[in-house]
């Protein structure tokens, strides 16, 4: 008797309870799914990204707010009698020129050095390397002791996402995780560019290739200086 009772009270409560679950269970399906393990969080698309990527992203969104427009990466019109493929360092003007030939180079708004640290002359291109290690040189260290002695490649870099070394000299170009400084007379004698536009620049460029740095009374876009250059349509 006591079993027929008790089968008679279960089974409409366990008819009762699997009725709630299906309505459950189909209102959970019509929305977004839950995870099996919830405790198992999946990394937001952001932290998904390779460290390159997030530097390349930030700086490209850094750029875009506070760079003039005419430090954009653009091919210009550029008479030259240098060869195709060589390098040109306008210091005064602060532009990178990429000679293609035909007269026209692809010109790079950069960061140059600043008063008492600027240089000129010709040099090549000795090395190149991605996210490059820092070891700032002696002669920086004993005017800011407090910088690092080596600092590995990465975001946080000064020498940002790529460099190419200038002959037997301290000096590079290379990116800048301070995309803010393009344009400025900042550095210590390095020429640097923004992690996108030096990351353009990088497969261009080969070991050997001739950079030109012009002196800071030598303006290249002047009637008198070596070179004229002004943009394409």
């Amino acid at each position: 008797m006591y079993r027929t009772v008790i089968s008679t009270i279960v089974a409409p409560v366990a008819f009762g309870l699997l009725a709630i679950s299906a309505v459950a269970l189909s209102s959970q399906a019509n929305a977004s799914p839950l995870p099996l393990f919830p405790f198992f969080l999946a990394p937001s698309p952001q932290m998904q990204q390779a460290p390159e990527m997030q530097a390349s992203q930030n700086d490209e969104d850094n750029v875009a707010v506070k760079r003039p427009v005419r430090f954009k990466r653009q091919i210009v019109s550029y008479p030259t009698r240098e060869a195709p493929g060589t390098v040109i360092i306008d210091t005064p003007n602060t532009y990178l020129y990429y000679v293609l030939g035909g007269g026209q180079a692809i010109r790079y708004g950069i960061g140059v050095g600043r008063d008492g640290f600027t240089w000129s002359g010709v040099q090549s291109v000795t090395k190149k390397a991605e996210w490059p290690d820092w070891t700032p040189p002696p002669e920086m260290i004993a005017r800011q002791p407090y910088l690092p002695r080596h600092m590995a490649g990465g975001p946080g870099n000064p020498l940002g996402a790529r460099a190419m070394y200038l002959g037997g000299t301290v000096y590079r170009i290379h990116g800048t995780n301070a995309p803010e400084t393009i344009g400025t007379h900042v550095s210590s004698g390095c020429i640097r560019l923004t992690n996108e536009d030096v990351s353009d620049l990088y497969p261009r460029v080969n070991v050997g290739t001739k950079v030109i740095v012009l002196p800071m009374e030598r303006r290249a876009d002047k009637p008198g200086g070596a070179h004229r250059a002004k943009a394409t349509t």
